[in-house]
């Protein structure tokens, strides 16, 4: 008689090997964190999804109808090593029970190829591991043609688990995601950039099982804001909303424009990194958070090299997490490849590079002191107070969908402005009108110009003057605006 189809889908979750390493009671602690973990996510799904917690695994058993969902969630959740797709048969006590509902489930998949079987057996039975193995090996070459043993270089291998009466026929393995289960870790505040580094970065730490929040220093305006709240909201959705944690937005516009006034062009770049820090310890500490994390990578840039983030380190007395400090660049935007981030990344301003004209790579402790005493720092307060907080989960309500500002490539109307942001002193040659304005100005200087007259914003590349011109419509309703790409 033919066993009917399943109508449910059973998953075996292994667990990170460190996790199965730890004494009794971080272990026990774990597990449960991860199985509170789990019932948040797949109870989104359907209340029939059962979950179950033991020593050295968890089973999740889902009906088919949400298979797709939930082997994915598994699959991106931290603290699971490995994730096993099984078919479950109860009151299995002999050998021929065994050999009969294996052979019915995989004696199709093995006719014309070699094949061997895997046992892993616990509790008391009248027969090992290995005598399961020889009978059910001998039983499938009798009932199934053309096949053979290959106790080596298999084409299909049978993984089997006994549990006492419990038969686990293993149909598929994934590699899950490791790490520890989110929430076990303590907290962290992310510098959130939206570029490859901090994304990934944040990744690492989430997989890490830290409850990764994140901090972003505006300093392109509410577009920019938009596009990184997106990515944030991303990386939380697939692989962290079992917690809830915050996104904390900064405006720095002013503080862009008191580092242009007060700092040499070399320091710049430094002095904005330690002025991050410096708003981020304040942040984290209202938060109860004990450390932040960056994106940096030694000698990426002219910031980040030994000196430099000794320099920028001295700015807090957090600890200060880089985990991505010995990677390259292609080792790093691998990562976000896998995970999904780099369509974020591409499109993403990094303006952190911008404000520093020939950086020092080597920086004096001395002039770094010289340099932050001439900072007013009441700039950087009332950054911080005016920060707004709001949970990464509330994110995709507080984001409008905003039509994109038109670009003009070819300037055959005469009567436009083109307003140069660029903060070099280089001059853009047009058959019209231009004016310059850096663009850590535009925000107070553009309401000052006529408003009965089209503009167009110019940048070398082209991106920053979409994310300007999208935040002066946003701020401003200025209709006026457009952006000047040339072909």
């Amino acid at each position: 008689m033919q066993t009917p189809p399943p109508k449910t889908q059973k998953f075996i979750l292994k667990l990170f090997p460190e996790i199965m390493v730890k004494g009794s009671t971080a272990k026990r602690q774990m597990v449960g964190q991860l199985y509170n973990n789990l019932v948040k996510l797949l109870m989104r799904y359907s209340s029939e999804i059962s979950i179950k917690k033991f020593s050295d695994k968890i089973e999740v058993v889902t009906p088919l109808s949400y298979l797709a969902e939930v082997r994915q969630t598994l699959l991106d959740t931290p603290g699971i090593e490995q994730v096993l797709e099984a078919l479950q048969f109860d009151d299995i006590e002999t050998l021929e029970q065994i050999n009969t509902q294996v052979n019915e489930i995989v004696g199709a998949n093995i006719t014309g190829k070699t094949f061997v079987v895997r046992v892993k057996r616990t509790g008391k039975h009248p027969f090992g591991s290995p005598e399961i193995a020889q009978s059910l090996g001998e039983y499938l070459l009798l009932y199934n043609q053309s096949s053979k043993v290959d106790l080596h270089h298999p084409q299909v291998t049978i993984y089997l688990e006994l549990i006492h009466k419990q038969l686990n026929i293993i149909t598929a393995k994934y590699a899950g995601l490791s790490g520890f289960p989110l929430g076990t870790q303590g907290d962290i505040l992310s510098l959130m950039s939206g570029g490859f580094d901090s994304t990934v970065a944040s990744y690492l730490s989430i997989k890490r099982g830290i409850k990764t929040h994140f901090i972003f220093f505006n300093l392109g305006g509410i577009a920019h804001e938009i596009g990184v709240k997106q990515v944030a909201f991303y990386l939380w959705n697939k692989f962290a909303s079992s917690q809830r944690v915050s996104f904390v937005s900064v405006p720095f516009d002013a503080v862009i424009e008191e580092i242009f006034r007060s700092t040499h062009e070399s320091y710049m770049g430094v002095t904005l990194k330690r002025l991050m820090l410096m708003a981020a310890e304040k942040i984290a500490n209202e938060m109860g958070i004990d450390a932040l994390l960056t994106g940096e990578s030694v000698a990426q840039v002219s910031s980040q090299t030994l000196r430099n983030l000794a320099l920028i380190d001295q700015a807090t007395s957090k600890l200060v997490l880089r985990p991505l400090a010995s990677m390259n660049k292609p080792e790093i935007i691998n990562i976000a490849n896998t995970i999904g981030t780099r369509r974020f990344a591409e499109n993403m301003p990094e303006y952190c590079g911008v404000i520093s004209k020939n950086p020092i790579t080597h920086g004096s402790y001395k002039r770094m002191e010289k340099e932050s005493k001439r900072f007013d720092y009441g700039v950087l307060d009332k950054a911080i107070t005016d920060a707004v907080t709001i949970w990464v989960h509330d994110i995709i309500e507080d984001i409008t969908a905003s039509a994109p500002v038109e670009i003009v490539q070819e300037l055959k109307d005469t009567a436009y402005v083109v307003i140069d942001i660029r903060t070099e002193n280089d001059s853009i040659e047009v058959p019209c009108k231009s004016i310059k304005i850096p663009f850590y100005q535009l925000k107070t200087e553009f309401m000052k110009l006529p408003q009965n007259v089209e503009y167009l914003l110019y940048c070398e590349k082209g991106v920053m003057s979409q994310l300007h011109a999208q935040y002066l419509r946003d701020a401003h309703n200025a209709q006026n605006i457009k952006v000047y790409r040339p072909k």
